[in-house]
């Protein structure tokens, strides 16, 4: 057995008997499956900050944060004080709540191009009610999304993720303009609306070129279809999402992670013309929902925002790059390649002289599971696939804390593999 491998079954033994019941009452053990791996998930007691501890008392260095939701890490005491106070109210019921308001009014005065907003309960339902938007305002049916990209589990998106097309969805290829001006020259009539991600998340930090994105959207708008930008993740990076760095005004734009600030979340803004469907004196469609717009997510969400200055956000910048240059120095004291694909805060590594096309086919994935379970064994966490996030509560001694453990991961990656020309690998 790898002794990288023997020593995780080691540490994590509460982890596994945990996991063993829950195989018997849920599929595979989980209901999610970005948190699940090999040979079993690990399962967290608690979090406070950048860390979280796991059943067996052993403490993790957090360098995802619940893929890019937890911005300000875990337990962050002003979203704790003020849900602590919302729940002593309540947590929900069938009517307005103030929250809401105050929540809405920060994504429409921070995204521009953003005059109403709908909130959903995940970044998933964002995207299918951004399609189910375009649909009712086009007549059209389709969709068109960059091959790989991520908008969600539904499975006119999910089919996109592998790279396949579906009965209702069509694909082109990231970065490549002409290729989405040819897909929507041969099925225009069709597509409802062209969906994009101004920076490709699960499949490895891919930035969208600008001059790429407003190509795009001007073809989608050529056939009469509308164009959805993803932000569910990139809001992150700049105080109005990426939209607002490079000068793009999308027709729908798709939010959530860290508009909950830590609770589950999703929303769809745009044009208020667009919007007005849902308008109950003049409804086109019936679209509810008993958690949407629930005070509890609403207060969290509400200092999320407030707290994610722009200062902060290039702090987190300025810290990526201090981590990006550790990890270069430590794989090239063992010998091991490493690319690393990254834009502001996030970033993400592949053990290979070059970057793929997208995460869903690298070649290194013996190595990049070898250093993710070598990780967790040196109490630092990072997504499977090797993408990281970092949080506002991070710090630069942490941050040479991370570098350090990850420098102890590679080393017993390398001493696994013999070091044999791995760099090959």
């Amino acid at each position: 057995m790898s002794a990288i491998r023997a020593a995780y079954l080691e540490r994590t033994r509460s982890s596994a008997g945990l996991y063993k019941k829950a195989t018997n009452l849920m599929p595979g053990g989980t209901s999610r499956q970005a948190s699940y791996w090999a040979p079993y998930p690990l399962t967290i007691k608690r979090g406070a900050g950048p860390h979280f501890w796991d059943l067996d008392g052993h403490e993790y260095l957090d360098l995802i944060n619940n893929y890019t939701a937890m911005v300000h890490g875990h337990a962050y005491p002003p979203i704790v004080e003020a849900t602590r106070k919302q729940i002593s109210d309540g947590t929900g019921w069938a009517a307005a709540n103030e929250p809401q308001n105050r929540l809405a009014e920060l994504i429409v005065d921070r995204v521009p191009a953003i005059e109403q907003v709908r909130f959903t309960n995940s970044g998933s339902e964002a995207g299918v009610l951004a399609f189910t938007i375009a649909r009712i305002v086009t007549g059209r049916s389709k969709l068109l999304m960059a091959r790989w990209g991520y908008h969600g589990s539904a499975l006119e998106f999910g089919v996109g993720f592998f790279g396949k097309e579906g009965p209702l969805t069509h694909l082109a290829t990231y970065n490549d303009p002409a290729d989405f001006v040819t897909v929507l020259g041969e099925h225009g009539d069709d597509i409802a609306a062209v969906f994009l991600e101004p920076v490709l998340g699960a499949s490895g930090i891919i930035c969208g070129e600008p001059d790429f994105l407003h190509e795009a959207r001007a073809a989608a708008h050529k056939v009469g279809a509308l164009f959805v930008l993803d932000e569910v993740l990139t809001l992150r990076f700049a105080v109005g999402g990426c939209q607002g760095a490079i000068g793009i005004e999308p027709d729908l734009t798709m939010l959530g992670k860290i508009i909950g600030g830590g609770f589950p979340v999703g929303a769809v803004g745009g044009r208020a013309e667009l919007l007005q469907i849902f308008n109950p004196s003049d409804m086109k469609i019936f679209h509810t929902g008993t958690f949407n717009g629930n005070p509890v997510t609403m207060v969290a969400g509400e200092v999320s925002l407030r707290e994610l200055t722009a200062k902060r956000i290039e702090q987190m910048d300025q810290l990526r790059g201090l981590l990006q240059a550790g990890l270069g120095r430590a794989a090239n004291k063992h010998g091991l390649p490493l690319s690393i694909n990254h834009y502001g805060s996030c970033l993400n590594l592949y053990f290979s002289e070059a970057v793929p096309q997208s995460s869903s086919v690298r070649e290194d994935g013996e190595l990049i599971e070898k250093f993710h379970l070598a990780c967790m064994n040196h109490g630092l966490f990072i997504a499977p696939r090797g993408m990281i996030a970092l949080s506002t509560v991070i710090t630069e001694k942490d941050i040479a804390g991370a570098v350090e453990r990850a420098d102890m991961a590679m080393c017993d990656v390398a001493a696994e593999m013999g070091n044999n020309n791995v760099r090959k690998g």
